[in-house]
């Protein structure tokens, strides 16, 4: 068999644990019996970032600037039992949280939708897309615990000295305050990212935040969103047939149960991180979640929603049998394949990546599935496969 022609390479980032054994299994069984595959890889598994200082996450960052598209295993991020585990020089930080930084990106997050894998939510038709702002607010907070009686102010000190004060509180005892900021120069990118998305999918866009309480943090994202929208979007949706609206952050969670999907959501940075995991619960499984980092630029790096599965890891490295889920793993080299072939005018790449999707969903849906998917299913009768047999169950349907 011919295998499909590559002509730009992928950016590959490998990472840690079960995860890691799973790339290598979809590569050896999914892709490069089909696929003539090009990457240009790079390790962002723990021992080789603790080896390069992290250096080669930054590497890997600007590999994806340049090339435009890239792919990610899941990683590790390093905690206290994590140093001592692996005997690292220091508390490395999340490499995603470097590459958003480094391509200035937003999260997109979608679940996967597969027959017999029923939503909680009786009418969710289609799946709810998650945009995620992923700079700031509470995880680039500042905090301090007040020790008594006493006053906290924020205090903006200008470049040529002089000062804006505001009251935070006027404290009789013990307390907690915490500062919290963010950039208009981020947020203008989170509101292009996110029409840039819309336009790629057709779809609509939900904006939501609690301007009325937060009214110049929060309506600060608001008043950008708006601007930009009208100035350089209004009429590209027009024409797409597809429409923005802002709503208050408690409405589109009532709106959201009631409606049938089929669009994006947009927040910020908590909101998001909590959101996403709502709605990937209640269509099923974090495991069957779709993730991509979008740049304004329009960068993009696909990874599955999760992470290393560490408890299957230790398992496997017992002999023992696993039965982990590669399904988001599948469908981000899915996704990266399909926007390779897109950006690069390859038609047969990007129905392969199709064909791969369909491969996947074909193998739940005859009711082979993993340990997870058959707790959950509404299929009589399901087979729980090994991860391996799993694997190759998809790989026989997509060679047929």
């Amino acid at each position: 068999m011919t295998k499909i022609q590559m002509t730009t390479p992928l950016v590959e980032m490998d990472g840690d644990e079960m995860t890691r054994i799973i790339w290598q299994m979809i590569k050896d069984e999914l892709i490069c019996p089909f696929v003539d595959l090009k990457t240009e890889y790079y390790d962002l598994g723990l021992e080789h970032r603790n080896e390069t200082d992290d250096a080669v996450t930054v590497e890997s960052a600007e590999a994806t600037k340049r090339l435009g598209v890239a792919v990610k295993c899941a990683t590790i991020t390093a905690n206290a039992a994590r140093v001592e585990e692996y005997g690292l020089k220091q508390m490395w930080k999340s490499p995603n949280g470097t590459i958003r930084a480094m391509l200035d990106g937003t999260v997109f997050r979608a679940p996967i939708v597969v027959r017999g894998i029923e939503p909680c939510v009786r009418n969710w038709e289609a799946p709810i897309t998650l945009a995620r702002h992923a700079y700031g607010d509470v995880y680039k907070n500042a905090e301090m615990r007040v020790p008594g009686a006493g006053k906290v102010e924020l205090v903006y000190t200008a470049a040529d000295g002089s000062e804006q004060r505001e009251l935070v509180h006027e404290f009789d005892g013990p307390g907690v305050v915490q500062g919290m900021h963010n950039l208009d120069a981020s947020i203008e990118s989170f509101a292009r990212s996110c029409f840039n998305y819309a336009l790629d999918i057709k779809q609509d866009v939900w904006f939501s935040t609690k301007d009325t309480i937060s009214k110049k943090y929060d309506h600060r994202f608001k008043d950008i969103f708006q601007e930009i929208f009208d100035a350089e979007y209004k009429e590209r949706f027009d024409a797409a047939g597809i429409e923005y609206f802002y709503t208050l952050i408690d409405d589109a969670v009532a709106r959201v149960m009631k409606s049938k999907g089929g669009f994006i959501w947009a927040c910020k940075n908590y909101d998001g991180d909590v959101m996403s995991d709502m709605v990937s619960s209640a269509f099923g499984s974090l495991a069957m979640m779709t993730s991509v980092l979008v740049s304004p630029e329009g960068v993009y790096e696909y990874e599955a929603a999760h992470g290393t599965v560490q408890r299957h890891y230790y398992k496997h490295l017992k002999g023992e049998e696993t039965s982990t889920n590669s399904v988001a793993t599948i469908f981000a080299w899915s996704g990266a394949l399909r926007k390779r072939g897109e950006l690069d005018e390859l038609p047969e790449l990007m129905a392969f990546a199709d064909r791969l999707e369909k491969a996947t969903l074909d193998t739940i849906e005859a009711g082979e599935m993993t340990g997870d998917l058959a707790l959950i299913t509404t299929l009589e009768n399901p087979v729980k496969l090994s991860t391996r047999a799993f694997i190759q169950a998809i790989a026989k349907r997509l060679a047929a």
